[in-house]
């Protein structure tokens, strides 16, 4: 596994793509937090983050899928997931190296936006910030970007072709983001199921964490997640190795 999870960051930062995709990410989100009009920290008049924390998510919603979209496609078009077939590895050690390679790499994209809490903060030298709010949006933040990167991980395993595994995955975070909650406000489930199915998207858990307070339902509910989806990313490597 610790093989596996080295090849993978030795391949994402072999070439200017890796740089290219964190200083994306960072300067899109400090585009909207500072620069953009009606977003920027100040047409707010007040010191808050709210809106990187809002805005983040869609960017990670792209952002992760585009990291992780290589992951097996390229294995399977190459030839090299025979090879890793035949290794003393079991599936669950090629998933997990893989999985915390693409952690590692979001985890680095995520740090440097620190930088806006420090900016804000010096800014704002009259007021305080609400750190446990800042604190529980950061933690939110990175269990989102590990469950869409659980998510991109099993999409990449469906098919060779990094290009489907890359529109399947975004559509499926989105989806698990954003669909629930839609689907909560139509008015035939308002006053009934409204909070039940709104409460199985991870836009609910995610605001929740993000209040500061850590419940252990939302840790759960995350943890689920990942582990769901990587077990169903190992069964998908098992079937194919059964038609080898």
């Amino acid at each position: 596994m610790t093989a596996i999870f080295r090849k993978e960051i030795n391949q994402f930062f072999s070439s200017l793509t890796g740089y290219m995709a964190i200083a994306l990410f960072l300067i899109v989100n400090g585009l909207y937090l500072f620069i953009l009009k009606d977003s920027n920290i100040f047409d707010f008049g007040y010191a808050t983050l709210s809106s990187f924390f809002d805005f983040a998510p869609w960017v990670l919603a792209f952002l992760i899928p585009a990291l992780c979209m290589r992951i097996f496609p390229d294995e399977f078009k190459t030839g090299t997931f025979e090879i890793l077939s035949t290794q003393p590895l079991t599936g669950w050690q090629i998933v997990w190296g893989k999985y915390l390679a693409a952690l590692l790499i979001i985890f680095i994209s995520i740090v440097p936006t620190y930088l806006y809490v420090i900016t804000l903060q010096a800014l704002s030298a009259s007021s305080a910030l609400d750190g446990g709010s800042i604190a529980g949006s950061y933690l939110g933040l990175f269990l989102l970007a590990s469950v869409f990167a659980a998510i991109s991980t099993w999409c990449s395993s469906l098919t060779d072709n990094s290009v489907v595994a890359f529109l399947i995955s975004v559509f499926a975070c989105l989806l698990l983001y954003f669909g629930f909650s839609s689907l909560s406000k139509l008015p035939v489930f308002t006053g009934n199921a409204d909070y039940y199915i709104e409460m199985a998207g991870i836009n609910f858990h995610y605001l929740s964490i993000s209040r500061g307070v850590v419940d252990s339902r939302d840790l759960i509910y995350f943890f689920s997640l990942i582990y769901f989806f990587l077990i169903v990313t190992q069964r998908n490597l098992n079937a194919k190795k059964g038609k080898k």
